[in-house]
């Protein structure tokens, strides 16, 4: 019984050349791996990840976050067919996502009830479906002279807005 007993406790190692190689194998070689991806990653000839223009990489991750459009503020202001023509024609000329369609004095009517400044937030800030249209191409001038060539085309009486800088002018030359 003790013969068995002893066989029992015994592990796989059974002679010390045994034992020297499962240290090496445990200990040695895993810390020569680790060295050596060390090395690797700290290496500085490494080509760049997704490009091999140098030039081309270093312009990606200094290119700019944002971008400053500076509009020219003298250029005339357009009229409210052009604005029409240029922004409003692709729903309301169609009447596309239950937009009042161009002259339809039926469903232009109530919104012409609500006022010209009321139609004119609604263009800038949107309702419904439509997308607001301020800060686009058109300034907001330029969007109200839209809505007033929309209204009048439906019966409204509002006047086209006109530039501020024509009044101001305008103004001081009658003073």
């Amino acid at each position: 019984m003790s013969a068995t007993h002893d066989e029992a406790h015994t592990g796989p190692i059974k002679s010390p050349k045994q034992l020297l190689g499962t240290v090496i194998l445990a200990f040695v070689l895993p810390v020569f791996a680790i060295i050596g991806l060390v090395m690797y990653v700290t290496a500085g000839n490494k080509p760049a990840t997704g490009s091999a223009n140098p030039e081309l990489a270093v312009a990606q991750r200094i290119q700019k976050i944002g971008q400053v459009e500076v509009r020219d503020a003298n250029r005339p202001l357009r009229a409210g067919e052009a604005v029409y023509q240029g922004q409003c024609a692709a729903c309301h000329a169609t009447g596309a996502a239950g937009a009042p369609k161009f002259g339809d004095v039926a469903a232009w009517a109530p919104r012409i009830q609500t006022g010209f400044e009321a139609l004119v937030q609604s263009a800038l800030k949107g309702k419904g479906a439509m997308a607001p249209q301020g800060g686009g191409d058109f300034n907001d001038l330029e969007i109200a002279r839209g809505v007033a060539y929309m209204t009048q085309a439906a019966g409204a009486k509002f006047a086209e807005p006109a530039a501020p800088a024509a009044e101001g002018a305008s103004a001081a030359s009658g003073g």
